[in-house]
């Protein structure tokens, strides 16, 4: 169920800059923790599969899917493309 209107989590790129990521519920919480340490392929492929998540909850409240959540994605694959893939990142919050 969505319980809360909008949720962020911030990642540390490799060049230690700071990224903050969309998501239309808490669920990215569930693939996240705040410290984490992961790498550019993964930390997208989680992404991925958090923003979708929340996109169906929110589809299955309201009865459409979250444009935001898909622009999340976009926006995290647009940046990360840029970045090596076994690269690290740090998730700083969650």
């Amino acid at each position: 169920m969505v319980t809360e209107r909008f949720n962020a989590f911030t990642v540390e790129l490799p060049d230690e800059s700071i990224r903050s990521c969309y998501s239309p519920t808490s669920i990215a919480r569930q693939y996240f923790k705040s410290g984490e340490v992961i790498t550019v392929e993964e930390f997208v492929s989680k992404s991925r599969s958090a923003l979708n998540e929340a996109s169906s909850q929110v589809e299955e409240v309201f009865g459409y899917v979250c444009s935001g959540a898909a622009a999340s994605i976009a926006n995290i694959e647009c940046w990360c493309s840029a970045l090596e893939p076994r690269a690290k990142l740090k998730i700083v919050q969650i």
